[in-house]
């Protein structure tokens, strides 16, 4: 057997089980389960599921990527590279930003280094919307320059 039929086996049960847990959810009714604390086992053992589902998806996907790092020397070098990268943005931010205590509309207070680290992230944001643009830019007009 080869792996794609294994997984499509596994997806096939997963998705039967899921099925199961969502017809017992609708047959007993969004009122049911809110007000009996006792069926609210129902849903909860749909969320177990879907948590179950997320890492096992989150597993294989950081395995696999870290086997293909690792088979494939010059896309960790990229991948390091791009890492680096992303570091330094983030501490152009962090050194661009200036924290300061701040309350909040529930009463409670906002730190310094809370409110240095939001607006790190930001700037930060905006950085990468800026470099992409631009490089989108980039490649249209070298695609054009090109012809």
């Amino acid at each position: 057997m080869n792996l794609q039929k294994i997984t499509k086996i596994i997806v096939a049960v997963i998705g039967v089980i899921a099925f199961f847990f969502l017809v017992r959810i609708l047959m007993l009714g969004d009122d049911a389960i809110a007000n009996d604390v006792t069926n609210q086992g129902v849903v909860s053992s749909f969320i177990t599921l879907g948590y179950v589902v997320f890492a096992i998806t989150a597993a294989v996907t950081i395995l696999f990527s870290l086997i293909n790092l690792i088979t494939h020397p010059n896309k960790l070098k990229e991948a390091l590279v791009s890492v680096v990268i992303f570091g330094v943005i983030i501490a152009i931010a962090y050194f661009m930003s200036t924290g300061k205590e701040t309350d909040l509309g529930d009463g409670n207070t906002l730190s310094e280094s809370g409110s240095k680290w939001v607006e790190t992230g930001i700037r930060a944001f905006y950085f990468l919307v800026v470099i992409a643009i631009g490089t989108m830019i980039w490649g249209g007009v070298k695609k054009v320059l090109s012809r």
